[in-house]
């Protein structure tokens, strides 16, 4: 996925209130831009400024001229901006790039289900089960090569757990999309100290035979594209 809008490049002063976050552009200009990450953002920014990269907009109706993209931390580059995941993930289905939902005919996106909440991806084909299929955005490394998730509490993503539980159990499949917005690690890994209600959450999923799957992306100031799998490390 190439960025429709060339990306801007500056230095990440501080992110406050979740979602703004201070830069300062190459030409000195200092200025406040949306960030679209609604979590702690832990290992990614520290205080310390960082180079960043930005989607500017021209929409008068716009209250911020700026989004926030791309950090760069340690060597890595890292997708920070948590719309991006899900149209990742399809074009990673739709090329044959993930084999473990390889083989479906239709994709369809923010499906209602379960308790008034929406599927990400609902993929069908004549004479399978359908699958359900919730995508999570990856961005926290702790330890070298090793990503996890969540890096806040998300109990609005251990409901989806047992909703995908649900599904299953109802005869569909159904399956965990962890899509890591970098391309520096080699195993995936639950936070279950960040958020240990998650954690049981997926272990009930998993016991129901909800599936999980985890995948790289390739990261560039011009592009992201969905890369390599990864391994799931959850005992």
């Amino acid at each position: 996925m190439t960025f429709q809008t060339p990306l801007v490049s500056g230095t990440l002063l501080r992110r406050y209130k979740r979602f703004l976050a201070d830069v300062r552009l190459e030409d000195g200009r200092e200025i406040t831009a949306h960030c679209p990450n609604p979590g702690s953002m832990l290992s990614l920014v520290d205080g310390n400024p960082q180079r960043v990269w930005l989607t500017p907009h021209d929409d008068p109706k716009r209250k911020l001229q700026w989004t926030l993209e791309v950090l760069l931390v340690g060597d890595a580059l890292v997708c920070v901006n948590t719309m991006r995941p899900n149209a990742l993930a399809q074009r990673a289905i739709e090329e044959g790039q993930q084999p473990a939902l390889h083989g479906y005919t239709d994709i369809r996106r923010e499906v209602k289900y379960g308790q008034n909440s929406r599927i990400d991806l609902l993929l069908t084909t004549p004479d399978r089960p359908d699958c359900y299929v919730e995508v999570k955005g990856v961005t926290m490394s702790r330890q070298n090569g090793l990503l996890e998730f969540p890096d806040s509490v998300t109990r609005r993503g251990a409901k989806h757990l047992d909703e995908l539980a649900e599904m299953v159990a109802h005869g569909h499949r159904a399956v965990m999309f962890y899509l890591v917005m970098r391309d520096d690690g080699q195993s995936f890994r639950l936070a279950e100290d960040i958020d240990p209600g998650y954690a049981a959450a997926f272990r009930r999923a998993r016991d129901a035979g909800v599936e999980a799957v985890a995948q790289a992306c390739v990261v560039s100031p011009e592009a992201i594209y969905p890369g390599r799998p990864i391994h799931v490390d959850i005992d």
